[in-house]
Order: C-alpha cells, then sequence, then structure tokens
C-alpha cells in the first residue's frame, strides 16, 4: 500500500459512510478492515416466513438529512417507507399496569398541559409540582449536569421516574443520573437557560406548521440492512477486508502501520478508526498514551433484543409500544409492535413484537443464553399484555458495548479528543461516541472523519 492510501478500521455504517466518502471526493486508494463476517455492525436483519426481524437498530430519524441523502445518493430513494405515525400511541408499564404516555409529551418535556393533568401516571402532587415550571425563571448560566437532575429540579422526581426516565432508557439503554443534558438533550438546556421548558413547547407546537408532517421514522422496504449492503457493494468487495482484526497501530516515518491477527499487516497514509471508543483505545495507545485514556474514559451499554412473530395478532393495546419504569419487577426496557410501527414487516394479519434489554441498569442481560432470554420476554409479555399464545418464531441478537453513553462533562471531554486528534492529522474518529448515537449521527460522523484526513472543510 501506498502513502497515500486510506485504511478505515470498522464496517459498521460509520466506516462504511467514511469509505464512501472518501471514494466520492476523489480518494482512491481506500481499504476498509473488520473482524466480522459481514459489513454493517450493528445494522442486521433477519427474514423468515414473511418476517422481518431487524436485530439492531429498525430505523432513522427522518428529520436528521444525513441518513435520506445517502440512501437517495446509493440508488435507495425509491425503498424509502415511513413510520405508521397515525397509530403511534405509547404506553407506560408503572404500578403494575399499563398507561399512556400522555399526548403532546416529547423527550423535553409536555408541549401540551392537558392530557398531562388528566394522566394517571402522576399524582395530583407530581402534576401541581410539574406545573410551576410553567413560571419557571432563566437559568442563563447554567452548565452540564445530569438529565434527571435538571428534570428533577424542573418537574419533580416523580415525572422524571414516571416519564422521562423510561424514555431516555427506551431510547438510550441509559440511566438517566448519569446522562449529559448538554450531550443528549442540548436543546432541553438552552431552553432552561431562558425559562420554562414547558411554556416554550407550547409556543413552538403553536407555532408548528398544520400540514400533515412527515413520518417521525424512516426504514428500506426489505430491511435495514439494504443500507449497509449498498455500501459495501458501491465500496467494493476488492477494498473490503473482513475477518481481519486489527491488533496494534504504530507510527514510522509519518506512516500507520497497522498490525492484524493472522499475520496481515497493511501501511496507510493515514487512518480512520470508525471503532466504538473503548475499542479504539488499545489501537492508539502507542500513538498517543493520553487519547487512549480519554477514549476509554468514554462508557457504553449493552442489549439484548428478542423478536418474537405470531401469525395471528396477540392482544396488545392500541398504539406501537411500550415502556418500563424502574423498579416494577420486570428486566425489558421497552417492547415495540413492529406489525402496527411499519406493517409491512409481517404478513397480514400476523403480529411481530421485539423486546429490548440491558442498557446501564442491567448491564448483564446481554449475556442470557437465547432460550432464557425468549422464555423471560414471553413470561414478561404475559405479565404485560396477557400474551399466553406461543410464538411461530423467535430469533435473538445481543450487542455487547455498543451503545455510547454520554456522560456528564461529555462535551468536555469530546474537546479534550479533538486537541488530541490535532497533533495526528493523519487520523480520524467516527461513530457513536463523538456525534450522537442515531443512524443519520454516525453517518455525518463518518462524512466528517473522512473531510479530516482529506484536508477538507466540512460541508
Amino acid at each position: 500500500m501506498s502513502a497515500n492510501s486510506i485504511v478505515v478500521i470498522g464496517a459498521g455504517i460509520s466506516g462504511l459512510s467514511a469509505a464512501h466518502a472518501l471514494l466520492a471526493r476523489g480518494a482512491r486508494d481506500v481499504t476498509v478492515l473488520d473482524a466480522a463476517a459481514r459489513p454493517g455492525g450493528v445494522i442486521a436483519t433477519r427474514r423468515e416466513g414473511g418476517f422481518v426481524f431487524e436485530l439492531g437498530p429498525d430505523s432513522f430519524l427522518t428529520a436528521k438529512s444525513a441518513a435520506l441523502s445517502l440512501c437517495r445518493e446509493l440508488g435507495l430513494g425509491d425503498r424509502f417507507v415511513g413510520s405508521n405515525d397515525g397509530a403511534r400511541k405509547t404506553w407506560i408499564w408503572r404500578h403494575g399496569r399499563l398507561m399512556a404516555l400522555p399526548a403532546g409529551w416529547q423527550m423535553l418535556g409536555p408541549a401540551r398541559m392537558a392530557p398531562v393533568l388528566a394522566t394517571p401516571l402522576l399524582s395530583p402532587r407530581a402534576k401541581l409540582r410539574l406545573l410551576r415550571e410553567w413560571w419557571a425563571r432563566p437559568e442563563p448560566f447554567l452548565v452540564d449536569e445530569a438529565v434527571a437532575r435538571l428534570l428533577q429540579r424542573r418537574f419533580g422526581a416523580e415525572t422524571v421516574a414516571a416519564i422521562a426516565a423510561p424514555l431516555l432508557a427506551g431510547v438510550y439503554g441509559g440511566d438517566a443520573e448519569e446522562l449529559s443534558a448538554a450531550a443528549v438533550t442540548p436543546r432541553l438546556l438552552e431552553l432552561a437557560r431562558r425559562g420554562s421548558i414547558s411554556r416554550a413547547l407550547w409556543r413552538a407546537r403553536r407555532r408548528a406548521p398544520q400540514s400533515a408532517p412527515a413520518p417521525l421514522f424512516t426504514t428500506l422496504r426489505d430491511g435495514l440492512d439494504e443500507l449497509p449492503a449498498a455500501l459495501a457493494a458501491r465500496i467494493g468487495a476488492q477494498r473490503l477486508r473482513l475477518h481481519c482484526r486489527v491488533l496494534k497501530l504504530e507510527m514510522r516515518a509519518g506512516e500507520v502501520h497497522i498490525q492484524c491477527d493472522g499475520g496481515a499487516s497493511f501501511t496507510a497514509g493515514a487512518v480512520i478508526l470508525a471503532l466504538p471508543a473503548a475499542a479504539a483505545a488499545p489501537l492508539v495507545e502507542a500513538l498517543d498514551g493520553e487519547l487512549a485514556r480519554e477514549l476509554a474514559a468514554i462508557t457504553y451499554s449493552s442489549s439484548l433484543t428478542v423478536n418474537l412473530a405470531f401469525d395471528h395478532e396477540p392482544p396488545l393495546p392500541p398504539g406501537t409500544g411500550a415502556l418500563v419504569a424502574s423498579g416494577e419487577g420486570l428486566r425489558l426496557l421497552a417492547c415495540t409492535f413492529m406489525h402496527r410501527k411499519f406493517p409491512h414487516r409481517a404478513p397480514p394479519g400476523a403480529a411481530l413484537l421485539r423486546v429490548f434489554y440491558g442498557g446501564r441498569r442491567d448491564g448483564d442481560a446481554w449475556a442470557m443464553p437465547d432460550p432464557a432470554a425468549i422464555a423471560l420476554a414471553q413470561s414478561e409479555l404475559r405479565r404485560m399484555f396477557g400474551i399466553r399464545v406461543e410464538p411461530t418464531a423467535a430469533c435473538v441478537a445481543r450487542w455487547a458495548g455498543a451503545m455510547a453513553q454520554p456522560a456528564v462533562g461529555h462535551l468536555a471531554q469530546l474537546e479534550r479528543i479533538e486537541a488530541a486528534l490535532a497533533r495526528h492529522p493523519n487520523l480520524a474518529l467516527a461513530g457513536n461516541a463523538f456525534a450522537g448515537i442515531g443512524i443519520a449521527d454516525c453517518i455525518a460522523a463518518g462524512r466528517r472523519a473522512a473531510e479530516r484526513i482529506l484536508g477538507d472543510q466540512p460541508s
């Protein structure tokens, strides 16, 4: 390999996006290395009997343009399927029963007060406490703190436990007591600096256009793995080296020497590490100990998903899924009714449920054997929904250390990482630890890594 070559380590969506961006900007000597047997990372799909089982993420946020733009660039624009938002209703299991998430509640707080005042999720005292936030004073000098601490101060501890914490656990697999408000919900922090969060959300809702909104989520017709498959095809099999685990990076005479298991080695002019920060840390230890320590300090959560397919829909409440508050004696974090969220994911009249375990509050769940995970999911769904019929098919997927958890101080940590990277112009990072956890965020992170290596200004 030449000194002008670029090696991308990691063939998840971040690494594939980085390689695609490099090639699109004229780089030709690009190689992608990954220890896995297939490209795509946590984006994985299985198809069986008319069911589409998403083993990792099932969709991306429509509002973030990076994923839509990349799909169109790859010729997948006619494959888009929007979420069935007309059926969207979320339930929260609390105090041993299902209660609806109040209409108009966002991750940040209530955009409508009337449904919140009517919900059985909150006690009269909690509702009164929440109402007081309408007259909250600005906190202009507010700095980063845990999401839970900020919301407890504004809305009260009961509202956080009943609503905010289950939402954050369902999206991030995270603990609201640890997650950084500045990194995870920067808009929440900005609204709090200006005054009442609930009043600002109410005003924003009133100003919003009344035309039919775009679907909240978008997926691809035959499964989300169409995206990494299209990227891998565009990159080319000759540039993609699978079953190739990188063991060590060394810098010699301005070039990066890459040692892999099995004796394979590569020399590159530049490297993009598109790996979880914990996996990237030992690789850069010999290059920069300070950078390695900062990367190793970023925490991650693990998860396990169970897909259960039914030939006929079992008893379920209206809506597209349910979350579980902590302290309820259940291990599951969330259950999505996939056949309602995306009806084409199951044959007509059938049902597909996706159950999530793990996260920060149940760190060992990902290691459950398949039979135990399936049995647990059936038991807990029986308790929540009264489902007693056996599924016709089931599959389990586990993702160890896959989801970054931006803790308090995360943005300052990223600034220190950027300062360390400035010492290494031929090194870049991409992944869900650096720009957000969603697919669109990872695509954007991969593109920025390519721009950094090529010396381009971010577009």
